[in-house]
């Protein structure tokens, strides 16, 4: 290992100011060893793996393994994602599938991560998936090949400066204990005596999870795929993907053909993208847009530091700071505000790093010393700083793509690969055999996005920077101090009045964004009866309307057109939502509003509940040619009132995309 010229060190004068604000300064011969700071990057890199990890000189550049002619999946990527899916499509029972690695495993991302896994999270699919993961790591694998991965359980310690971070944190240990995860919370002598090396004076208290641990990348994923060739799967190292052969079917829709490679071409009718930072380049292949963003991620590993051996690995989410512990150092690494972009992400980039922007990663430094002091008398033994992908939501893509049928996707994992990787993996494997996820994944698929955003590199760059920045905010109830909270009008006042108005009065909400799709043709009823759980009651051939919720309408869009293609439906699905309005008036006084703008009677009997009427407002039949042209005005009580159009998407500003969103007074 290369240690830095002159002891590299976490900070410079100016942190050294903060620090000696919380603490009595040091003495000059103290200082003579503290870490020095420079703005100059790293030009040498050493990083605390083997060198095995690295291909050797005059390694074959040809594939490892004879290509086959066919495969029922093709998973392409040899990292944690590609590893686990791989493995998880053996382990139910597919022995025909193959994974391709451009160069050799975890050589992309993979290879360099912290491998932290923590069990908890506010989320209680995320808490079964992290289990699954650790119960892989930790026992299944071991028993299945006899080999350790390289689990190291030494417990995790999530640090709370502030009441409302102990208040997430004893949530978070409410939700673990319905999954039977142990966690503890700890004052901040308890801390102490856990951790003597940390400073336990501007705590509120800690989470302690006793079974958290690290991973080891490389033995995880070798692990992996013995295991998963065990059973018939075949792993194929450097072999890059060249192309994605996807042809049109009967339906006119488009579904993969096959992956050709410099070495052969592979007949399959299913193709996993787990290419990590390359995983957008895979998608064009296919025609394929994948909304992820590839940037810079680092952490730096310190020299020996005496008492820090079975510590805890710690999260102090309010530094931003992660301290994962490494044998007698640690890693010390986080989520910068600034973080850099790698916008032209290469194809020959294996095994390698990038220089550390210390001015970027300057950030972590003062967090991590305020919580282990003696981190300022510490030496930097090296520098790791690679590629990882990030998304507008800091969540993964996962899912079939909803352009091309058999194209998945298992990437944008926001550097949390490693620990998602075996529940992702599996409800990845389970969704391709089973044509959808075990688990309610729908915070993962990529159908989350509308498919303009996914082509909006702006947005998605922008959106990926904020929710990279925010990774560690609170969860619950807001992402601000409660002080700064109280000086400004309580927004739950404001919640609670809307609330109490609708449930006693009358409400008008503005729901054009939902959407709003046709059903049609000769087996409308047909898919209609298959789709829809209600009778619908319509004759054949009928049309049906359909108004959905518009967070979730791309990917009831997508769902109901693979319905249509696979059950062979002989109907349409049209989008209208950019041509129509649609407004929601709710409330008990609700239909004494609207009876005085429509010509029928809305009393019980009259207009019973979920019945539906074409009728009159203000002398006007509310058509669909009414609703579009946006060229009409409406009267009341001598008031006539003009349609105002609204921009298409308050992500897409331009003028001209219009619509009617509705009716103002």
């Amino acid at each position: 290992m290369l240690e830095l010229a002159g002891a590299m060190a976490f900070l410079g004068r100016a942190v050294r100011r903060v620090v000696s604000a919380v603490r009595p300064p040091l003495s000059p011969l103290s200082r003579t060893t503290a870490w020095s700071y420079s703005s100059e990057p790293t030009k040498e890199k050493s990083v605390p793996y083997d060198k095995t990890l690295k291909q050797e000189d005059g390694a074959s550049s040809g594939p490892t393994k004879p290509l086959p002619r066919s495969a029922d999946v093709v998973v392409i990527g040899g990292g944690s994602l590609g590893c686990q899916t791989i493995y998880h499509l053996a382990k139910m029972g597919m022995t025909n599938v193959v994974l391709l690695e451009r160069d050799r495993l975890t050589a992309g991302t993979t290879w360099h991560t912290a491998g932290l896994l923590w069990q908890l999270r506010p989320s209680d699919v995320e808490v079964e998936l992290l289990a699954h993961t650790r119960n892989v790591i930790s026992k299944d694998l071991e028993e299945e090949t006899g080999l350790h991965t390289g689990w190291i359980q030494n417990g995790g310690l999530f640090i709370a400066s502030n009441k409302q971070r102990l208040d997430e944190y004893k949530r978070l240990m409410s939700l673990g204990k319905v999954y039977g995860i142990e966690s503890h919370v700890l004052s901040p002598a308890e801390t102490k005596d856990l951790y003597p090396l940390m400073n336990v004076d501007d705590l509120y208290g800690t989470l302690y999870v006793p079974k958290d641990g690290t991973m080891d990348p490389a033995g995880t994923c070798t692990t992996l795929t013995r295991a998963a060739t065990a059973r018939g799967a075949t792993v194929i190292e450097n072999c890059p993907v060249t192309g994605i052969q996807v042809q049109t079917d009967d339906f006119g829709m488009k579904r993969v053909k096959a992956v050709e490679t410099p070495h052969g071409t592979i007949e399959t009718p299913c193709v996993v993208n787990c290419a990590g930072v390359w995983a957008t380049k895979l998608g064009e292949m296919a025609g394929v847009k994948v909304p992820l963003i590839a940037m810079h991620h680092a952490y730096v590993v310190t020299e020996r530091i005496e008492g820090i051996q079975n510590m805890p690995n710690v999260r102090d989410h309010d530094a931003s700071v992660y301290l994962r512990l490494q044998g007698d150092a640690l890693s010390v690494g986080g989520y910068e505000h600034n973080p850099i972009f790698w916008d032209e992400v290469s194809d020959k980039f294996a095994f390698s790093l990038f220089d550390l922007d210390w001015d970027v990663f300057m950030q972590h430094v003062e967090g991590a010393i305020n919580r282990v002091p003696v981190l300022e008398q510490i030496g930097i033994k090296s520098t790791v700083c690679g590629p990882e992908s990030f998304t507008a939501d800091h969540k993964p893509l996962m899912g079939e793509a909803p352009e091309v049928r058999g194209f998945y996707l298992g990437c944008g994992f926001n550097s949390a690969g490693m620990m998602l990787g075996g529940g992702c993996g599996r409800e990845l494997a389970h969704w391709i055999i089973h044509g959808r996820p075990e688990k309610d994944m729908y915070g993962y698929d990529i159908r989350r996005f509308h498919n303009s955003l996914t082509d909006n590199t702006r947005w998605i760059k922008e959106r990926s920077h904020e929710s990279y920045a925010k990774n560690y905010s609170v969860v619950f109830p807001f992402d601000e101090p409660l002080a700064s909270r109280n000086m400004r009008k309580d927004p739950f006042h404001q919640i609670k009045n809307e609330c109490l108005t609708c449930r006693h009065g009358v409400a008008v909400f503005d729901m054009s964004y939902f959407g709003k799709f046709y059903l049609s043709g000769p087996d409308a009823k047909k898919a209609a009866d298959w789709l829809f759980t209600v009778d619908v009651n319509k004759k054949p051939g009928d049309a049906y309307y359909l108004a959905i919720g518009g967070g979730v309408a791309e990917h009831n869009w997508n769902h109901i057109r693979t319905v249509l293609q696979d059950q062979g439906f002989h109907c349409q699905l049209t989008d209208h939502s950019e041509d129509m309005g649609m407004i929601s008036i709710q409330g008990p006084k609700s239909r004494e509003v609207l009876q005085e703008v429509l010509d029928t009677d809305l009393s019980n009997e009259a207009f019973p509940f979920s019945t539906h009427k074409v009728v009159n407002a203000a002398g006007h039949q509310v058509s669909a040619d009414f609703i579009k042209s946006g060229e009409f005005t409406l009267e009341k009580m001598g008031v006539t009132y003009e349609a105002k159009a609204h921009l298409k998407s308050p992500f897409q500003p331009s003028t001209e995309n219009k619509r009617i969103k509705g009716i103002y007074a």
